[in-house]
């Protein structure tokens, strides 16, 4: 059973919402103001929020904005119900992160539907949608299933690219954003030695150089093929509208762009502190992990010294060296381009030394 925190301040009004609600099958929990809502959705976790907007204390607007600070209740839909229906009022609280706004008096069929609308929508969301090319198709077009955003471009086309092949350089301004739909893609920068220092490594299902579009609209580093790929655009007018307009796909962002400073971070400390050694084993297991095939039982990728060497932050002579010590210890097979783990759990040792 859903539960759902319904949050006025008028008697009747609650008791009324509350029934409707019961009756629709959900577990309602009944504030009478602002700070006691926020105490109860912090404890409870109701699925969805409904609150009035003017209400002694707190007010609706200070409900959604301490709600949406917390990471625990962030991400739970919120629906504004108050008796003041003019623009401006609907305008501040989208721009605060509602999701709905229903206006008193209501009918019952309105209000269940819009409760039924957020909650679908929020499952989605919460789901994901696979990280495929449809899965981004679909992931845009649930975002897009507002009002607002009806009118965004849906022009998604793919091109090829070639290995070796630049997507973008750093400081290029970024109309849109390349969606890795197949291949594999690294991302780097080059100090004032021309030495270059990997900053990602992107696989199918992939946005790429979205830190650069979100910082300034350019290119914080440079994206190149490792492979023949397949990439489709998404233009930068509708990523922003969504970003914008959106407060699920925000949230969404948000944890991609947390999720890539931690790994930049982690990076950063190995090529600090570990030896050569340590980061070759670090790097093998870092583009296992990221792109060898889970059905490969050999654990095997295919990637060139140079490029393996630029992730290790080496000389591809330092790099040959490394890996032919592991050769003979046992701990990986490599032949050409080819890289087989045979102990992943030593490797790990060694990398964790």
């Amino acid at each position: 059973m859903r539960t759902i925190l319904l949050i006025e301040d008028d008697a009747d009004m609650r008791d009324n919402t509350a029934e409707i609600l019961e009756l629709a099958n959900y577990r309602v929990l009944k504030a009478e103001q602002g700070r006691r809502g926020v105490d109860i959705a912090r404890k409870e976790k109701p699925d969805l929020v409904i609150c009035d907007i003017m209400m002694p204390e707190l007010d609706g607007y200070g409900v959604l904005h301490m709600l949406g600070r917390d990471p625990a209740t962030a991400e739970i839909p919120f629906i504004f119900l108050s008796a003041k229906a003019e623009r401006g009022d609907v305008r501040k609280g989208m721009e605060l992160g509602a999701d709905d706004y229903l206006t008193k008096p209501f009918e019952e069929s309105e209000l269940l539907n819009a409760i039924e609308g957020r909650l679908r929508r929020s499952e989605l969301f919460q789901k994901g949608f696979g990280s495929g090319f449809e899965g981004l198709n679909k992931f845009m077009d649930q975002a897009r299933g507002v009002d607002a955003l009806k009118g965004l471009s849906m022009d998604r086309k793919t091109r090829k690219v070639a290995l070796k092949e630049v997507l973008f350089h750093e400081g290029d301004e970024l109309r849109g954003l390349p969606y890795l739909v197949k291949g594999k893609v690294r991302t780097f920068k080059i100090n004032t030695d021309g030495k270059e220092l990997v900053t990602g490594l992107h696989d199918a299902g992939d946005l790429i150089g979205y830190m650069g579009l979100l910082e300034n609209g350019h290119a914080m580093e440079t994206a190149e093929a490792l492979e023949d790929c397949e990439v489709a655009t998404i233009p930068r007018e509708d990523l922003l509208a969504l970003l914008y307009s959106d407060r699920d796909v925000s949230i969404r962002f948000i944890k991609m762009l947390a999720q890539d400073v931690k790994e930049k971070e982690q990076h950063l400390l190995q090529l600090a502190y570990a030896s050569v050694r340590q980061r070759v084993a670090q790097a093998i297991l870092r583009v296992h992990d990221r792109y060898a095939d889970p059905s490969n039982a050999g654990l095997g990728v295919k990637i060139s010294r140079e490029d393996l060497a630029t992730i290790v932050g080496t000389a591809t002579e330092s790099l040959i060296r490394c890996l032919t010590d592991l050769k003979q210890e046992g701990l990986i097979v490599s032949e050409g381009r080819d890289i087989h783990i045979l102990d992943k759990k030593r490797l790990e040792r060694l990398a964790a030394r």
